[in-house]
Order: structure tokens, then C-alpha cells, then sequence
């Protein structure tokens, strides 16, 4: 019998890859165990397995045994806390499934029961790349903040949206960034020079709107290959050494980090033909889209593709890269793996998740 604290951490190998994506979000571990249905582990599931899933252009509707590890790691029950420390260490895991000896699970062992601490966080690997931050809109969204602070400088806690962005590259030794303006650049441009910090950005300002990608031409000497972008209100939590080893192992002049966004229709959808009359009606139907983030990555050569001086978004250059023969690679994360503060709800949102930390 599963447990109540087991559970969480368990998802029969039936349900579907869709369903599992949700429990894994609400799943601070991001593991979950796939059971048969006599409660035998059979795999284990991570957002890697998922996402190499969707790139291989499979369907989400099917069934989650057939994505899992299945060689996945345990323990049984006759366990020693120095076995399992062992493990934990070489393994580089937070937690381990203990299995009966008809190899049922019966308890989830955590870094924190053995350990008696949180885990420390791995040294990311060095990514040895710029960051360009794009905040030159108006974040008209966020009004009325916005009508006296930059959309880059509303605050969530002790910091301002676009320090939280740049926090979040700090374990990848990334020092070097910068930051395309346009909206109250002046403030800006003022708040960087007077705060204290250990890396180096550089403020670039438009002198009129130039779109998503426009002022990116403005960098073409400041930047000498690979460099991610990324805009100033969304915050993404994901492996960014995993993202650009995904592009340029794949060969992408751009590639963009992308959310699977889940929406169910709370009604009946009527299928007419062009008579009006009624094929058939579905209910409450779910839909499955891979959406944009707003962080890319990109190779320096597409810079010439971008007009001089003109409003010009990241789209059209994505146009522009296939006609010239280039290719854009996509990247997905989960729904729960970014946050994006650039309308109040979402923005509130992120206020409980970043304080809540």
C-alpha cells in the first residue's frame, strides 16, 4: 500500500505523459517512480525524459511507461543509512524509492533524512557566455509601477525583477551582461552604477523602440560568438549549461526555450460542417501548445540579418535565419518552470514563489 508521503512520488505507469508533466511540476524533487499496478517499481521520471520526448515529435497522450527509465535506482529495506549515503553522493540524487522484497515501493528516502541539512547546490558548470537583457518596453501591463519605475526595476522582495534574472546566471560564472534600454533608461542606467555588484553591464540605449531584436544590432561589437538573451520579465528555472549545449551540439543559429502550456475548454465544442449542421460535440477538450518564454539563444553571424537603426522583432529574425537556409531549434521546459511578470496576476504569482523561497 502506497503511503500518504509515498504518493506524491508515485504515478502509475498508465496514466498519461501529459499528467505526469503536472504531478512533476508540483513536485519540489522533480522525480517521479512508475508503478505497475500491483505498486512495483518499474521507472523513474524526470523532466529530461519528458523532454526528450517532445523533441522526438511523440504525443503526450500516451502512456508514461513508455518514456521512464527503466533501469532506475533503489534500495530495500534492509538498507543501511551508509549505503545510502554512498549512493546519494556517487549518484549525485536527493532521493531514492525503498523497495519491499516483492519490490513494491514502500517508502522515498530524502537527501534531508539521511543528511540532516539541505543539499548544496552543485557548482554550475561555467558558461562562458554574455547575457543580453532586453528592457526597453514600456511594461504598460504593470501600470501604474511602470508609469514611475522602468518594468525592469519593479521590485519582488529586496530586489528588482531584472536582479532576480541576473541572480539566476551568477552560478554559471556568467560576469558578463548587458542590458538594451529605451523607457527611463536614465533610471537604469543610474540604479546599476550605484548598487553593489560582481559582475559587469554594460547599458545600451535605443533611441527609439526597435522591437524584440532590433537593438540586439547595437551589440554586433560587444559580442564576439554564442550569447543568450533573454527579456526583463520573465525568470526562467531551468539548466542553462543544458540549454546551450542543446544548441550548439544541435547546430541552432537560434534556439528558443519554450513551455508546454496546458488549456482545457470548460464546454462543449460543437464540429459544424459549412451547412451548420452538427458533426459532433466534445467535451471539454484539452489543448497542448509549446509557447515562447522569451529567452533564446543565438549565434552572433544572425546579427547581420537585422536591419540598422529599425524596429525589428525576434520573429522576423527567426523568419529571416530560415530563408537564408539557417534553422531555429526549440527547447522545452515545464509549465511550472518560468515565471513571467509582465502582467499583475502572473507577477503576483512570482512575488509568492521568490519570497516563499
Amino acid at each position: 500500500m502506497i503511503s500518504t508521503k509515498t504518493s506524491q512520488f508515485v504515478i502509475a505507469k498508465d496514466e498519461t505523459i501529459l499528467a505526469s508533466m503536472k504531478k512533476l511540476d508540483a513536485n519540489a524533487n522533480k522525480i517521479l517512480f512508475v508503478i505497475d499496478e500491483n505498486e512495483k517499481l518499474i521507472g523513474s521520471l524526470t523532466d529530461g525524459d519528458i523532454r526528450r520526448w517532445i523533441l522526438a515529435g511523440k504525443q503526450l497522450s500516451e502512456k508514461v511507461f513508455k518514456v521512464c527509465n527503466t533501469k532506475p535506482i533503489f534500495i530495500v529495506e534492509e538498507y543501511t543509512t551508509e549505503a545510502v549515503k554512498d549512493i546519494m553522493l556517487t549518484k549525485n540524487i536527493e532521493c531514492i524509492p525503498v523497495l519491499s522484497k516483492n519490490h513494491t515501493i514502500i517508502d522515498v528516502i530524502f537527501w534531508l533524512d539521511i543528511f540532516h541539512k539541505k543539499k548544496k547546490e552543485i557548482k554550475k558548470r561555467p558558461l562562458n557566455v554574455p547575457v543580453v537583457i532586453m528592457a526597453g518596453g514600456f511594461g504598460t501591463r504593470l501600470a501604474p509601477f511602470t508609469t514611475i519605475l522602468p518594468k525592469a526595476l519593479i521590485p519582488i522582495g529586496n530586489k528588482s525583477i531584472v536582479e532576480h534574472i541576473i541572480d539566476k546566471f551568477l552560478p554559471y560564472d556568467v560576469k558578463e551582461f548587458h542590458m538594451t534600454v529605451n523607457h527611463k533608461s536614465n533610471i537604469i542606467k543610474s540604479y546599476f552604477e550605484d548598487i553593489e555588484k560582481t559582475y559587469s553591464i554594460n547599458i545600451v540605449k535605443e533611441n527609439k523602440p526597435l522591437g524584440t531584436a532590433g537593438s540586439l544590432k547595437l551589440l554586433k561589437e560587444k559580442i564576439d560568438d554564442v550569447f543568450i538573451v533573454t527579456n526583463c520579465d520573465i525568470i526562467i528555472y531551468a539548466d542553462y549549461a543544458e540549454i546551450l549545449d542543446f544548441h550548439v551540439d544541435s547546430g541552432y543559429d537560434i534556439t528558443l526555450v519554450s513551455s508546454m502550456m496546458n488549456y482545457k475548454i470548460p464546454y462543449g465544442i460543437c464540429e459544424i460542417d459549412k451547412g451548420g449542421k452538427l458533426i459532433e460535440i466534445r467535451e471539454k477538450p484539452e489543448y497542448n501548445f509549446l509557447i515562447s518564454t522569451g529567452m533564446y539563444v543565438l549565434n552572433k553571424k544572425i546579427l547581420d540579418y537585422i536591419p540598422d537603426n529599425e524596429f525589428y522583432h525576434i520573429t522576423h529574425l527567426m523568419e529571416e535565419v530560415k530563408k537564408q537556409g539557417g534553422t531555429v531549434g526549440v527547447f522545452p521546459i515545464s509549465e511550472n518552470s518560468w515565471d513571467d511578470t509582465g502582467e499583475w496576476d502572473e507577477y503576483n504569482k512570482t512575488v509568492k514563489r521568490l519570497t516563499n523561497d
